[in-house]
């Protein structure tokens, strides 16, 4: 499958993961669409690490170019998975105190 298809998959989800973001209120959904954008960036990342290995693979059967960036898409997976708990329980609590996760209610508790 051409690098392509990755690439616009990898773009869309992005964009997905930006409009949500940007337009809604929801504590939760904002944070699935940053997940989202997580997702898209280490799909590109898995992408170009098998284009790249490929490469390396036709001059050398031996080669182990371009497995480094699929490691660290496992390292962006373990803090993503961190990140969800510490996030979740912020929610919870949010949630617990002022039984709402409308993120116009948290500039009010500015003041």
């Amino acid at each position: 499958m051409p690098i392509n298809y990755y690439i616009f998959l990898s773009v869309a989800l992005f964009a997905i993961g930006i409009v949500g973001v940007l337009t809604r209120r929801n504590a939760i959904i904002i944070f699935m669409c940053i997940e989202l954008m997580l997702n898209a960036v280490n799909l590109l990342l898995v992408a170009f690490s098998k284009m790249h290995h490929l490469k390396a693979y036709a001059l050398n059967h031996t080669t182990t170019v371009g497995t480094e960036a699929q490691l660290f898409v496992f390292f962006i997976m373990v803090v993503a998975a961190a990140e969800v708990t510490v996030g979740l329980a912020i929610i919870v609590m949010l949630y617990r105190n002022i039984h709402s996760v409308d993120i116009n209610f948290l500039n009010r508790l500015k003041h």
